[in-house]
């Protein structure tokens, strides 16, 4: 797999789950919300399609800039809070639903991703096959 196509896969959920909630935010907030904690006002649609803007920005800048090791492990480890983040949010404090098994599962292969582009970038580096 060449680490474009990496890239390319690891922009995937930012566009998808981000234009998602740019799209259709009152969408979003009704599905994974806890009924608790939706508003469904057109300020929370604001601030919900405002997150799935910078996704969608963060998407594009995975997909289209050039990726080195460095880049492949810092996006990596800048992955490890959203886990808490899935975690605190689910459980702890539960303002979100099972829906949010999308975002986890989505960072679980971006840091996959992640980790095998920056393997990939590390052998041929040193030459490896």
């Amino acid at each position: 797999m060449s680490t474009i196509l990496i890239q390319r896969l690891i922009a995937v959920p930012f566009l998808v789950l981000g234009g998602w909630a740019l799209l259709f935010p009152g969408m979003v907030e009704r599905l994974t919300i806890a009924p608790d904690y939706q508003h469904n006002t057109a300020t929370s649609a604001l601030l919900i399609g405002c997150f799935g803007a910078q996704a969608v920005l963060s998407g594009l800048f995975a997909a289209f800039s050039r990726f080195t090791r460095t880049t492949f492990l810092v996006y990596a480890v800048a992955l490890l809070p959203f886990f808490w983040f899935n975690y605190w949010f689910v459980f702890v404090v539960p303002m979100f639903n099972a829906w949010l098994a999308l975002d986890f599962v989505s960072n679980v292969a971006m840091l996959i991703l992640c980790l095998l582009g920056w393997r990939k970038l590390s052998q041929e580096a040193s030459g490896e096959p």
